[in-house]
């Protein structure tokens, strides 16, 4: 049975406030009972430094006592998140949080669940990614939603591939670390490469290319490559990954196996977004998921 995560979104109108509510959780596994739970919450694109809240009680069905207060302000350019402070009522603790109010029904409310042991060790448990758009009309509902795992979420009838990134601020690099694919659709008996591209906008910055590995359908590769890459251009590249297999005919182009795109929130959703916003919410320190493979567009 999922894990389940109880919530309720409210958006105010006259006061242009958003609240979100974090009430329990639900059908928790076993192995996470007598670990602390802790929550994550963001409202995307725009908030890449995460709020936490922490479960009053450990169990099957931790609760929770804590209500995130977006105030909106009505600004011009980008969305701008700033001024927080916490305050408690009727021991439910509350983060204030102002945001420009022409961002919140294009925002996305992201929620990932961590378990911590007692040895400070985290695991993620999983994630809800709950687009606020058409949302808001049903101010104060209570909502059950299943959380996405990794497991969950790889699916791809073109097989998955798994990729580390890390970026390093002081030096403006950003590595990547190709690390391995399973059930690929192989077309050939050529061995399996990835091409990463790194974009700006609509502009190609950098293309690089792994070693060919053997023709299998879950090869290994744990290949690195690093690009340059300023912090001020986070919000606007873009990472694809082209798995190709090469062509025997070298005048014609690779076969191309299925592409994955990682980036901000103007190129990617889900856990593709995610995995970039952990990239730059967390410096120096890698961040390895499974991607499912997609269909060239």
């Amino acid at each position: 049975m999922a894990t389940r995560l109880c919530f309720s979104v409210e958006y105010r109108h006259s006061c242009e406030q958003l609240m979100v509510s974090l009430l329990r959780l639900g059908n928790l596994p076993p192995r996470f009972h007598g670990n602390i739970m802790l929550v994550e919450l963001r409202l995307l694109p725009d908030d890449r430094r995460p709020r936490q809240a922490k479960a009053r009680r450990t169990g099957p069905d931790p609760e929770f006592c804590d209500c995130f207060v977006f105030q909106a302000r009505t600004l011009k350019k980008r969305c701008n998140l700033r001024d927080e402070r916490t305050i408690c009522i009727s021991n439910t603790s509350c983060f204030l949080l102002q945001v420009s109010g022409v961002c919140v029904p294009q925002s996305t409310l992201s929620v990932c669940v961590l378990s911590v042991e007692q040895d400070g060790k985290r695991h993620a448990v999983g994630r809800v990614l709950f687009p606020l758009e058409g949302e808001l009309g049903q101010a104060g509902r209570v909502l059950w939603r299943d959380l996405e795992t990794e497991d969950d979420t790889q699916c791809s009838e073109l097989g998955d591939v798994q990729i580390s990134l890390m970026y390093s601020p002081c030096l403006q690099r950003l590595s990547v670390v190709v690390l391995r694919a399973r059930g690929l659709q192989l077309l050939t008996d050529a061995g399996v490469c990835v091409q990463v591209s790194l974009r700006i906008h609509t502009q190609v910055v950098k293309i690089k290319r792994s070693f060919v590995a053997k023709c299998e359908n879950d090869p290994y590769f744990d290949h690195r490559m690093t690009f340059k890459l300023h912090s001020q251009h986070l919000d606007e590249a873009c990472l694809r990954f082209e798995l190709q297999q090469p062509n025997n005919v070298h005048s014609e182009p690779p076969a191309l196996l299925g592409v994955l795109v990682l980036g901000p929130f103007m190129y990617a959703r889900g856990p593709q977004l995610q995995h970039w916003m952990d990239m730059v919410n967390t410096p120096q320190e890698p961040v390895e998921l499974w991607h499912g493979l997609g269909r060239a567009t």
